[in-house]
C-alpha cells in the first residue's frame, strides 16, 4: 500500500516515463499520479473522467553555471550569464512544460516561502543576449558542452537547450537518472550546466543556506559578503530586519547573474475518477497530500 493513499489505491511517484503514469492513471491502476508535464498533462486536462491538480509546494527550477567560479570558464563572464536570462522565454516554457501554472521568476526561493522575494524575471530579449555575447567575445557563440535537467522534467530542458542555441550557446542535453542526478549534483559532479530544482519546506533562509551561501551542501561557490549577510540575518531576532537582510541577498544574486531562474514549479498531479477528496494542497508548502484527509468515492 502506498503512504500516501487508503488501502487499495497507488500513488505513481518513480515511473520513469510520465507516459506510463498516465497509463496506469486512465486504467485504475493508480488514483494519483504525480511530476506530469507538457502533452502527458494537456491529456488528463483534455479527459474528463480526470482532474488535474497544481500543487502549491515550495519549489522551484532554475538553470545553474556551476562554472561561474572558474576564470578560464566562459561563465566566469557575468555578460554571458546575462546573455543566457535573456535567452530564455520563461512564459513560453511556462505554458509548454506547466500549462501556465508556473509562474516566472528572477530568484531561487520559491514566491509561497516566507521572505522569498517577489520578483519579475528578465524579459525575453535574443538579440539583447547575441549583443551581450559579442561583448564579452563570442560574437558567433560557443560551445557551452552538456546540459543536465533534473529528471523527469525534460520539456523544460529540450526548451532551455533550444533557446540557448538559438543566441550561439550550443549545448547538448543529457539526461540522467534521477537517483543518479542527485548524487552528482551534491558532489559537485554535474556538467557545467544543468537544470536543478528544490521542493524542500522551510524559508528564504534555508534556500539561501544549501544553495548560495557558499559553504551550502550544493553550492559550487560564492561571495564573501553574501555569506556575512546570511550570518547576520540567522542571529537576527527582528523578524522586519531579517526579511530586509535575506531581501538583500536575494537581489545580490539577480545583481550578479548567479543563476537563471526559470519558474516557481508547481507539479501537476492528475487524480483519478475514484477519488472524492483529494487534499493535495491541504499541507500549505507541501508536495504531497496528507494520507488521513484523502477520500474515495
Amino acid at each position: 500500500m502506498s503512504r500516501f493513499l487508503p488501502a487499495g489505491s497507488t500513488l505513481i511517484k518513480s515511473v520513469p516515463e510520465v507516459t506510463t503514469r498516465l497509463a496506469m492513471l486512465k486504467r485504475g491502476e493508480a488514483d494519483i499520479a504525480v511530476a506530469l508535464d507538457g502533452e502527458v498533462a494537456a491529456e488528463v486536462k483534455r479527459d474528463p473522467n480526470l482532474k488535474l491538480v497544481d500543487t502549491r509546494h515550495a519549489s522551484i527550477q532554475w538553470l545553474d553555471f556551476a562554472e561561474q567560479w572558474d576564470p578560464k570558464s566562459p561563465w566566469h563572464d557575468q555578460r554571458v550569464r546575462l546573455a543566457a536570462n535573456y535567452a530564455l522565454d520563461r512564459q513560453a516554457m511556462n505554458e509548454a512544460a506547466c500549462l501556465g501554472f508556473c509562474p516566472p521568476t528572477a530568484v531561487i526561493i520559491p514566491r509561497v516561502m516566507d521572505f522569498a522575494l517577489q520578483t519579475e524575471p528578465l524579459p525575453y530579449d535574443p538579440k539583447k543576449a547575441k549583443q551581450l555575447l559579442a561583448e564579452a567575445g563570442y560574437p558567433n557563440g560557443f560551445d557551452a558542452g552538456d546540459l543536465a535537467p533534473i529528471p523527469p522534467f525534460y520539456v523544460v530542458g529540450e526548451a532551455v537547450v533550444n533557446y540557448l542555441n538559438a543566441v550561439g550557446i550550443r549545448v547538448k542535453m543529457r539526461t540522467m537518472e534521477r537517483a543518479a542526478f542527485y548524487d552528482a549534483w551534491k558532489e559537485k559532479k554535474l556538467p557545467g550546466l544543468s537544470i536543478v530544482g528544490n521542493g524542500g519546506s522551510g524559508n528564504a533562509a534555508t534556500r539561501v543556506e544549501a544553495f548560495i551561501y557558499s559553504k551550502g551542501a550544493y553550492a559550487y561557490g560564492g561571495y564573501p559578503d553574501i555569506d556575512a549577510l546570511f550570518q547576520q540575518q540567522a542571529g537576527e531576532r527582528d523578524k522586519t530586519k531579517r526579511e530586509a537582510l535575506l531581501h538583500r541577498i536575494q537581489h545580490l544574486t539577480i545583481e550578479r547573474v548567479m543563476y537563471a531562474p526559470i519558474f516557481d514549479f508547481r507539479a501537476l498531479m492528475g487524480v483519478g475518477p475514484r477519488v472524492a477528496v483529494h487534499a493535495i494542497n491541504d499541507l500549505p508548502v507541501h508536495p504531497f497530500p496528507p494520507l488521513e484527509e484523502i477520500r474515495l468515492k
